[in-house]
C-alpha cells in the first residue's frame, strides 16, 4: 500500500495539474474574454471565505491553506475576508474587484448569485467560485462529487460500529450536504445493510455552518440512540460534534479537511475535500496566465476527495476495514460502482 504522505503528495501533484490547466475531460470550458485576449488582466489574488471564517478547522480553513501556500512558495501576497452575514457576501467581492484584485475566488455554494451579480460588473476580473456554478465568461466554478467519498467513510463507520448503529450531522439543510449524507448512508448500508442511520441537520440558514454548540447537542442526542460513530458535513459547527463524541468515548469521523488530528484516537477518518488545491492551482495559472473559465468536477478518480489516513487514526482501522474501503474506493474510481449523487435527482434512494 502506498504510504499516507506519498499518496497526499500524489494525489496533490495530480490535481494541481488538473486544475491549472482547465484541460480536463470533463470541463466545460466558456469562451475567453475579448479584454484578456488583448491584454492580460492584472493579477491581485484574493479569497472570501464563507460564514464560519477562515479558522474552522474544515471547509474554509482547507482554502486558506491553498492561498498560504501559494504565497509561501510564491512569495505574492493576497487579500481575504471572512463574512459575518449573507449580505456581506456581495459587498466583499464589489470591494476587492473594485480595488482591482484579481482573481476572487469565493469560497461556497452560497456565493453564487453575488457572484453571477458582480461578476456581470467586473467582466475582466477572473471570479472563481467553489461548490457551485456560474455561468459567465469570467467564472471558475470548481465541484466535488462529495458523495464519493462520503461512501468511503460511510463504509469505515458501519464496519467499525459496535452498536450497528451511526449518525450523521449536517449543516445547513441543501441538497449539497444532502448530497454528504446520501452517499454516507450508500456506503453504510453496502458494508451492512441492517445498520441504522440517525440523520440531522442543524438549521436552514447559513449560521447553522457555525453553531459548535448546537453540533455538539445534536451529537450528544444520536450517542444517547446508541450511535457510536457519527460523520459531520457541518463547516465549524462540525468542531462540537467532534468534541462531543470524543467526551462520550466514541468516535467521529471529520470533513473536508483532515480532521484526524483534532481528538486523535476518536476521529475515526475525515472525508477530505481539496479545495486547498482548488484554490492554489486557481492563484497559480491566473500568474502564469493559464487560467480559463469554466467548470470543473473533482471526484475520486480526479484525487478531489479521500479518506484520511494517517498515525492519528492507524489504531481505529482493522485489515479488514482497510481491504473493504480500497476495494470501494477502486470500484468507484473505476466506474463499476456509481454513488447516488443526490443532487441529481433531489432524493436519495437508500435511507
Amino acid at each position: 500500500m502506498t504510504r499516507p504522505a506519498a499518496r497526499d503528495r500524489s494525489v496533490r501533484h495530480r490535481l494541481f495539474g488538473l486544475l491549472a490547466g482547465l484541460v480536463l475531460a470533463f470541463a466545460t470550458p466558456c469562451p475567453p474574454l475579448r479584454a484578456q485576449a488583448q491584454t492580460a488582466p492584472p493579477f491581485a489574488p484574493a479569497i472570501v471565505y464563507d460564514l464560519g471564517g477562515r479558522f474552522d478547522k474544515s471547509f474554509n480553513e482547507a482554502g486558506y491553506a491553498g492561498a498560504e501556500r501559494f504565497k509561501r512558495e510564491t512569495g505574492i501576497a493576497y487579500r481575504d475576508f471572512e463574512i459575518r452575514n449573507d449580505t456581506q457576501r456581495e459587498q466583499a467581492l464589489r470591494n476587492f474587484a473594485q480595488r482591482g484584485q484579481n482573481p476572487i475566488v469565493s469560497v461556497g455554494f452560497s456565493f453564487r448569485a453575488a457572484v453571477e451579480k458582480v461578476a456581470a460588473e467586473f467582466p475582466n476580473t477572473r471570479f472563481v467560485i467553489i461548490d457551485n456554478t456560474v455561468a459567465l465568461p469570467n467564472v471558475q466554478s470548481v465541484l466535488f462529487k462529495e458523495h464519493e467519498g462520503s461512501y468511503l467513510v460511510g463504509v469505515l463507520a458501519a464496519l467499525r460500529s459496535q452498536t450497528n448503529t451511526i449518525g450523521f450531522v449536517g449543516g445547513m439543510d441543501i441538497p449539497l450536504i444532502r448530497k454528504f449524507a446520501c452517499g454516507y448512508v450508500q456506503g453504510a448500508r453496502a458494508a451492512r445493510p441492517g445498520i441504522a442511520i440517525i440523520q440531522n441537520m442543524t438549521g436552514t440558514t447559513g449560521q447553522a455552518f457555525s453553531d459548535p454548540v448546537r453540533g455538539a447537542e445534536l451529537a450528544r442526542g444520536q450517542i444517547a440512540q446508541g450511535a457510536d460513530v457519527v460523520y459531520h458535513a457541518a463547516g465549524s459547527t462540525g468542531i462540537g460534534v467532534l468534541q462531543a463524541v470524543a467526551d462520550a468515548g466514541k468516535l467521529g469521523i471529520g470533513v473536508d479537511s483532515n480532521q484526524n488530528g483534532l481528538h486523535p484516537g476518536r476521529v475515526l477518518t475525515s472525508m477530505t475535500k481539496q479545495v486547498d488545491v482548488a484554490v492554489y492551482g486557481a492563484f497559480m495559472a491566473a500568474r502564469a496566465g493559464t487560467w480559463r473559465p469554466g467548470v470543473s468536477v473533482l471526484g475520486l478518480a480526479e484525487g478531489g476527495v479521500d479518506w484520511a489516513d494517517d498515525a492519528n487514526n492507524a489504531a481505529l482501522i482493522t485489515p479488514e476495514m482497510r481491504a473493504a474501503v480500497t476495494r470501494a474506493a477502486e470500484a468507484i474510481r473505476m466506474g463499476r460502482l456509481q454513488v447516488h449523487d443526490y443532487m441529481a435527482t433531489n432524493s436519495c434512494p437508500v435511507q
